[in-house]
């Protein structure tokens, strides 16, 4: 038989007050398993759009009991029971990925955690219905991905409280300025992808005018005025060439800045690595 609304919520009581019995589990096994059907309907989707979607067909029961007591919701208002990811190179990539999502799922509901992240953790969640099902799918860049394991290996390695703004002072400073360097990085991502359209534009503007100039040549035209014509085409194919420098040195800028990020956060998840080496 289907379970109930309050049955899920009286359910959730009781994993958050810790006074759950075995009965209970097998119910929230039930519960979970409902998610199934719907679940695979969004993985299908998913790939179909060539995305590589990893991650759980459902909660855990401690991670569901912690967040039941962390979070003021109850059991059937958890929007995350089932859920996935995709990992995207950039946050160009990241946007493109959303707005296709919202083409399969126009009802779908988007949580955008870049511009105010929650503890440092920056990534778009997408939240769709499938058969009254809610299923989270979480769209990271790679940078992104890469400082959330930090944060998930700091909790595991340091201090469970670490990805909710516990922990020492030291290491949650380093998690919140990794994440604005990351920030940083992908603004300078999207102010070089405006840069690099208007390029385009511009430098398509001068062909043609480069084009046009050439063809005004065969033709009997006053001297004063193609020595006007010239000039113009002169000072266009300056601004082209100062374009051209300005885009080589916005790429090497942005090489630059993401090894910066991915050593930084590379070197943490090997220095986690250590520390939980020695722990055991």
């Amino acid at each position: 038989m289907p379970i109930s609304k309050t049955q899920i919520d009286r359910l959730g009581d009781r994993l958050k007050k810790g006074s759950h019995t075995e009965s209970d589990l097998r119910l929230l096994d039930d519960y979970r398993r409902s998610f199934g059907e719907s679940y695979e309907v969004v993985v299908r989707k998913l790939r179909q759009r060539s995305a590589s979607p990893t991650g759980r067909l459902a909660k855990s029961t401690v991670s569901i009991a912690e967040k039941l007591r962390r979070e003021s919701l109850r059991l059937s208002q958890m929007q995350d029971i089932a859920g996935c990811r995709v990992v995207v190179a950039d946050v160009l990539e990241q946007d493109r990925f959303i707005a296709s999502l919202m083409t399969d799922f126009p009802a779908a509901t988007v949580m955008d955690r870049r511009e105010n992240p929650s503890h440092g953790y920056r990534a778009v969640h997408v939240i769709v219905e499938v058969s009254g099902k809610p299923i989270e799918i979480q769209a990271r860049s790679s940078l992104q991905h890469l400082w959330a394991e930090v944060s998930e290996k700091s909790s595991d390695v340091l201090d469970p409280t670490i990805k909710y703004g516990g922990g020492s002072d030291t290491w949650r400073n380093f998690l919140t300025n990794t994440s604005k360097a990351v920030a940083a990085y992908e603004k300078f991502e999207k102010k070089h992808s405006i840069a690099l359209a208007s390029k385009v534009v511009a430098d398509g503007a001068h062909e043609k005018f480069k084009k046009a100039f050439a063809e005004l040549l065969e033709h009997h035209v006053p001297d004063d005025e193609v020595q006007e014509l010239r000039g113009r085409l002169e000072e266009s194919t300056r601004m082209m060439e100062c374009r051209e420098q300005e885009d080589q040195e916005m790429r090497i800028e942005l090489v630059r800045l993401r090894k910066m990020n991915t050593d930084l956060l590379m070197g943490a998840i090997s220095r986690l690595d250590k520390l939980k080496e020695q722990k055991q």
